[in-house]
């Protein structure tokens, strides 16, 4: 039997051939262009106090703002691939900035669209909701009318869009554009040469001690070199947020968060709670590392560093191949999807500098398709990232076939279909492998796992919150962001480490994502809930798939307290379900610690 040897490359020519100088491309944001402002002029003209006389028109405009979205999502999506393969691709930049333009002024003319449902009267709105057509999208209009509610005047809130081009997402784009021009210094075979972040990263991982404190020290010059502009960059973005949130009246920072992500405050302090109270086997298991590692107190440059002497490296074939076996365990539809994305150059996983640091997945929704972006060098933790971010374009395969209005689900869920399909892997690895120091050395990654999803993000929401609280009051300088993440830091690890990372709000790009705010303690909803998912598939075997599509395909319509009670009958507001997910962990750092006691 003949296997098909995987490209380490993506293919983008498949949406618009000739990259950041596409002619393609650039027609396609003409018709972008009258698309929009067809939109426009039937939003003018609609009068939505005669919705009941002519539900046509109505029908009509939920079909183009269906379709700009569509097509926005299709070029902001090409752009993102485009930028990220090539951090020096300035034809790449400028196009960002003309779908940046272009999703304001979407934005605009939904500002003008969201007025006028929220102008419907009571009465003829809850008969409108009565339609067979509409009301299927019930959850999302009713959705974006009560969004409106809460927001400025549609005069103003189309001001705030405008300037939002070059104030908040400017912000966002002079970070990336700042972070494309740090390298880090790192000898090689007796020469000095420049990682970017990504390549840099990638060396934490290294078992050689010496080689990931030099690559640490020279990270952390690289960042304060540059410590200033980021700090202002993070002020600005910031201050904009902050100042929309004053003018709308929102004193909780946590506000625009919780409503994008569907959840209830409630379930967020529960959750949180459960995690600081369940932190000290997390303790314990980095204690045991240091031990291992033959260091007094772990360093923020240990946390990844394998133990033992296990060198597990897999090719990138090798790794497509073992991701695509394990899959098919759980479900064929999931291994069917993840053989044609190797099959079809969906994924761009190419060592080489150049490239964005991190990983991500983007959904094409105009193709049908998705892009995976990675720089893979064959750890365990590359094929773990691997299958996260396959587990990411399964979601939006599995939303296929419900309404394009339906499928627009928060970063929350988004994280957990992603790490549901981590774990599949992560189990995988374990149990599968006969030599006891690889066993113990993939148990450890699982671990891993945990303590970034629990302590890391944890650091991350800590600082995040109380930096936003600090801005409220003025400028807050790069000494005083470098001491509320050390501080964050120490609190969420339990103090457990030597030398921490006080820069990381400078090299984490989350903290200057502008489309999603707080993007921290999604992950972590995502992981304990998808560990919920993961025990309920264990327990009922490969027919349980079927049941978790059907889940996945609620996620752009539910609210996730209703998502997990209708779907695993349970209550997110109560401790119950996340101690259950904890617990999970907490038994992978027993088995870790017992593994480990002699």
């Amino acid at each position: 039997m003949t296997t098909t040897t995987y490209s380490l490359t993506w293919d983008l020519d498949a949406f618009f051939k000739g990259g950041s100088s596409s002619i393609e491309f650039r027609n396609f944001l003409n018709e972008i262009k009258v698309a929009l402002e067809s939109f426009e002029i039937e939003v003018n003209n609609w009068d939505s106090s005669k919705v009941l006389d002519d539900k046509g028109i109505f029908l009509e405009l939920l079909k183009k703002l269906q379709t700009n979205t569509q097509m926005l999502g299709q070029a902001g999506a090409f752009v993102s691939c485009l930028q990220a393969q090539n951090t020096g691709d300035t034809k790449a930049n400028e196009l960002r900035g003309l779908v940046a333009n272009y999703r304001a002024q979407l934005n605009t003319i939904l500002t003008n669209f969201d007025d006028q449902l929220k102008n419907i009267n009571e009465d003829v709105w809850n008969q409108l909701l009565q339609e067979d057509e509409i009301k299927e999208l019930e959850f999302v209009i009713k959705e974006r009318r009560d969004t409106a509610k809460e927001k400025l005047p549609k005069e103003q809130e189309a001001l705030l869009n405008a300037l939002s081009v070059d104030g908040y997402h400017g912000w966002g784009e002079m970070y990336d554009t700042l972070v494309s021009h740090v390298k880090v210094p790192f000898e090689e075979n007796g020469k000095i040469v420049e990682l970017s972040v990504g390549q840099a990263h990638n060396k934490f991982s290294n078992p050689d001690r010496k080689i990931r404190e030099e690559v640490f020290q020279n990270w952390e010059k690289a960042w304060d070199e540059k410590a200033d502009m980021f700090a202002a960059t993070l002020n600005h973005l910031a201050g904009f947020r902050l100042s929309i949130y004053e003018q709308r009246g929102w004193e909780n920072v946590l506000k625009e968060p919780l409503s994008y992500n569907r959840m209830q405050k409630e379930t967020l302090d529960t959750m949180w709670q459960v995690i600081s109270d369940y932190k000290k086997p997390l303790t314990e298991y980095l204690k045991r590392k240091a031990k291992l590692l033959g260091v007094e107190k772990l360093s923020w440059y240990d946390l990844d560093a394998p133990i033992g002497n296990v060198n597990s490296q897999m090719s990138f074939q090798e790794g497509a191949e073992f991701i695509i076996q394990h899959f098919s365990e759980f479900g064929d539809k999931l291994a069917s999807f993840t053989k044609k994305a190797f099959e079809d150059s969906w994924i761009e996983a190419e060592d080489r500098a150049g490239k964005r640091p991190g990983g991500f997945c983007t959904s094409f929704p105009v193709s049908g398709q998705s892009r995976i972006f990675m720089t893979y060098s064959g750890t365990p933790s590359n094929v773990s990232t691997l299958a996260h971010e396959l587990g990411h374009a399964f979601h939006s395969f599995a939303l296929r076939d419900v309404h394009p209005l339906k499928r627009g689900y928060a970063m929350n869920v988004a994280e957990t279909a992603s790490t549901f399909a981590e774990m599949i892997v992560a189990d995988a690895s374990v149990n599968n492998t006969k030599n006891e120091d690889e066993r113990l050395s993939l148990l450890e990654d699982k671990v891993q796992r945990s303590v970034a999803l629990l302590m890391n993000i944890h650091a991350r929401f800590l600082f995040e919150t109380r930096f936003y609280e600090e801005r409220k009051k003025g400028l807050v300088g790069k000494d005083r962001l470098n001491e509320l993440m050390l501080n964050a830091q120490k609190e969420a690890y339990g103090d457990a480490l030597e030398e921490y990372h006080p820069l990381f709000w400078a090299s984490k790009l989350h903290f200057f994502i502008t489309g999603v705010p707080f993007y921290n303690f999604p992950y972590t909803f995502g992981y304990l809930f998808s560990l919920g998912i993961y025990a309920q598939a264990q327990k009922e075997g490969k027919g349980y798939e079927e049941k978790y599509m059907a889940l996945l395909k609620d996620t752009g319509s539910m609210k996730v307290e209703d998502l997990a009670k209708k779907h695993l009958n349970v209550d997110l507001t109560q401790r119950d379900f996340w101690e259950e997910g904890v617990k999970l962990c907490v038994k992978d750092v027993e088995e870790f610690l017992e593994a480990t006691k002699n």
